[in-house]
Parts: structure tokens; sequence; C-alpha cells
């Protein structure tokens, strides 16, 4: 498909302008980095790493080839505190302590900074999808219906590369809490980045799309709304439901699938791109939702509550429906079938994110279980390094008890050689390496990661390789 971008609108900041805003931004102390892995019920406390921001580079438009590097994680978590800043959050044991940091991040200044830089970031996270999705030629509405029925949103698919992973998995239930993790920021507030179109004054198929925003809180039910159901699904396989409990863990297309809807809905402009985008996760969620159903239950035992998914399989036949009959066909009666290219952006730059997230989440599942295949590889690397067939940049660190390196990636793979000490080298949830003095591993690029000190103190070297597979030839 084919698509004449839509023309470039300068933003405020650019260069060392928006460099400063991002770092003043991330100042604000709820955004430092954790000293433990996990956030417990603080919904407001979310790590941007604040003291790299100063050395990455948000004043261009990476494209899919580098869509998962560091940088792009930056923003993608950037994003997300400054697009939740309009939805209300509270601990579930009540504010308590937190008052400071509720206030902090409700904050007119927090805000204001925020929304600041969200343009550029904007354009930094998603501007890849320009190159990625195109649409052009002469659509009307026989076109369009011809481009939905290809889609076969109702077909019975296969089993997608992340579940393939979780199943193919020496430890399938490690794989499936990453994987119900990757979910939490959407499914734990599902349905806000919605509510941002059904505001307004628009006709009938605003109070239509409400039937929808209605259906997914519940109908006013507690005990029957989608992210209570969520709720259950983590608690009933030992995870906690507290709101980025697990803030460390998310994956940066994880991320970037939550904020894809976030900006489409914060930006009005692209209110056409949502509708199209609405249709085609709600029509594709029943068939996902099925074989999630079955994967939980296959890698629990039975012993997962999957109301969740078993509810979605019900409710999104009817939501698919809704959003063609009610949404997309009375909108171009309405406006014209000048909408229809927007429309079908939206759903081609959903599937091209759902299959970047597919391909990123297998990936880290496969970085994960060969945790002890990198750790030996770091001999043979470190040896090419020592005898001098390679040249690799090094960095000497030394780090005390308790140390927290808060998960980030690199944009080339790295080796980690610990000289004297411990390290607990954490490549996912409940997945890590204990790393000591003449060991160490090698560091896949764009790969989540983190480390926590276990001895008094820790020498280690970080050496910049590139490609550890050169070192090995």
């Amino acid at each position: 498909m084919s698509h004449t971008p839509a023309p470039h609108v300068p933003f405020a900041l650019t260069g060392e302008e928006l460099r400063q805003a991002v770092i003043a931004y991330a100042a604000n102390p709820i955004y430092r980095d954790n000293e433990e892995w996990e956030n417990a019920d603080n919904p407001y406390h979310r790590q941007l790493r604040p003291q790299v921001l100063p050395h990455l580079d948000f004043d261009r438009v990476p494209g899919r080839d580098r869509a998962l590097e560091y940088s792009s994680l930056a923003a993608q978590r950037i994003l997300t505190s400054i697009y939740e800043a309009d939805l209300v959050f509270f601990p579930k044991a009540g504010l308590g302590g937190l008052d400071d940091d509720f206030r902090s991040y409700y904050s007119p200044g927090n805000r204001a900074r925020g929304e600041l830089i969200r343009p550029a970031l904007e354009r930094f996270a998603f501007g890849f999808l320009d190159e990625e999705v195109e649409v052009s030629g002469s659509w009307d509405t026989a076109a369009l219906e011809g481009y939905l029925e290809s889609l076969g949103v109702d077909a019975t698919g296969q089993a997608s590369l992340a579940e393939q992973a979780i199943l193919k998995s020496p430890d399938p239930q490690r794989a499936a809490r990453m994987w119900l993790i990757q979910f939490a920021p959407d499914f734990l507030s599902e349905a806000s980045p919605m509510i941002r179109n059904v505001l307004g004054y628009y006709g009938q198929t605003q109070s239509e799309w409400f039937k929808i925003v209605i259906d997914e809180y519940g109908y006013g039910v507690h005990d029957t709304k989608h992210s209570q159901l969520f709720e259950r699904t983590l608690e009933s396989v030992e995870l906690s439901s507290d709101l980025h409990r697990y803030w460390q863990y998310y994956l940066v297309s994880s991320l970037a699938m939550n904020n894809y809807f976030h900006y489409l809905g914060k930006n009005h402009e692209h209110f056409f791109r949502y509708i199209g985008a609405l249709y085609y996760t709600e029509s594709t969620l029943v068939d996902f939702c099925r074989r999630a159903t079955d994967l939980l239950d296959q890698v629990f035992d039975g012993q997962a509550d999957t109301r969740y998914f078993t509810e979605h399989v019900h409710i999104d036949q009817h939501h698919g429906r809704m959003a063609l009959e009610k949404l997309i066909k009375p909108l171009i009666a309405e406006h014209g079938e000048q909408i229809i290219p927007e429309i079908v952006r939206g759903i081609e730059e959903f599937r091209a994110l759902s299959t970047l997230a597919d391909e990123d989440f297998a990936t880290q599942i496969a970085w994960m279980d060969d945790g002890p295949r990198y750790k030996e590889l770091h001999g043979p690397v470190h040896q090419a390094i020592l005898e001098g067939r390679v040249t690799a940049p090094v960095a000497d660190i030394v780090e005390p008890f308790g140390e927290l390196s808060n998960t980030h990636s690199h944009e080339g793979d790295e080796l980690c050689h610990i000289v004297s000490g411990t390290m607990r080298f954490v490549s996912g949830f409940n997945s890590y390496q204990i790393l000591e003095a003449g060991e160490g591993t090698v560091i896949q690029r764009n790969r989540l990661h983190g480390a926590i000190i276990e001895s008094d103190e820790c020498v280690y070297q970080i050496h910049s390789v590139g490609d550890y597979q050169a070192c090995l030839s």
C-alpha cells in the first residue's frame, strides 16, 4: 500500500532545546531510579533513568530497524508518564505516605513540562510508521469493504511468535508471566485512551462508541470491569496487580502498543486512524483471546483465571461488528470517502506495531532462556579481547552492595566481565545469572536487562564489542 505522508509540522522544540526540556521533565524526583526491582503499590513512580537522558538524541526519526533501541525505550517510558497524567490513579492501600508523589505527578509543572516535549517525542516514537505504512490510490466504500474482507479478521489464526516462544520455553510459566506483564500498561487501565475520543459533540456515532466504553467498564459493575478481570488473571498466576509494579520489565514494543492509542486519542487529527485501529484490534482479539485462554490453561494446568480472555471472546465479536456498522460506515456517510485512507492507515499502523511487538517479545524470551549460553560465551569473547583479536571500547565500573542498574538496553552487543565481587545479572522477570569474579556474560543488542550487586563491592567491565559473533570467528 502507498501513502503520502502528512506535511511536516515544525515543533516548538528541536535540538538542544528539546534535550534540555526532556532533562527538565525527568528531573522530577518521582522519575529517579529505583532501589528495588518492583514498584510496590505506587502508581506515580516510574523509572526514567534521568542520568542517561542528556546523552540521547530525540530530534530525529529513527527507522524501524532502530525502533527497539534504548532511545526508543526511553521515549516510550516518558510518553507513558506524560499520557497517564491525564488519568486518575490511586494506590490500592490509599495515599498514605504517597501524598507528595501524588501531588508531584499531577502538578501543573509536571504536566506542562510533559506537554512541551510530547509532540517531538511522538514524532520520534511513531515517525517510523510513515515509512512502514503507505496508503495511496483512490479509495471508495467498495474498495474499503474489499480491503477489510482481505484482512480475514474472523479467521482462526496460528499461534503468534510470542505464543510459540512461551510454549517452547524450558520455563513456560516464567515466559507466560513475562507475557502477561507486557499487557499490564494497557489492560489495567483498559479503554482509558478510547475515552479521549468520546468527549465532545459529533452526533450518533459518539453515542455508539460510548456503548463500547460502557462494555469495557462492566456496565458500572466493578467486578465485571475488564481491568478488574485482568487483575484476577495476574493474581491467579502469582503476579501482583498493582499498577506498574513491573515497570522494569516492560519492553519498548509493549509500551509502544499502548502508547499508540494514547497518541491517536490525544491528537484528534488522528480520529479516523483510531477508528480503523479500533476495528482491527476489537475484531482480531476474538481469536487471540481464544488462543490466550488455551495457552494459559495449558501452561498453568488450569489454575489461571482466564475470564478476562473468555469475556473478550464473547464481547469483542460484538465490538468488531459495532466498530464497522455503527462507527466506520456512518462516519463515511457523514464525512465522505475522503476519511477512508486514514481509517486504513490506522489499521496498517497497528498491524505494523503488533508485528514488531510479537517479534520483540519472542526475541526477549529466547534471550532469557539462553542466559546460561550467553554466560558461557563470555569466555571465548573475553579471550578474543585479551588476545587483541578484537578491539572494543571498555568502561571500568565499581559499585557497592545493593547498587541496582535499572533495566535498559544497548544499541550493540556488549560483554560484561566481572573483575571482583558478585553480580546478579537480570534479563527479565525471574530470569537471572549469578556472575562471580572471572565470569561474565554477553549482552545482546536491544535486549532488556539490569543488574544488582550482591557483594560488598563489585568491580566489572563493560566492553562494547558491537557484534559478539565476530569475536568468535
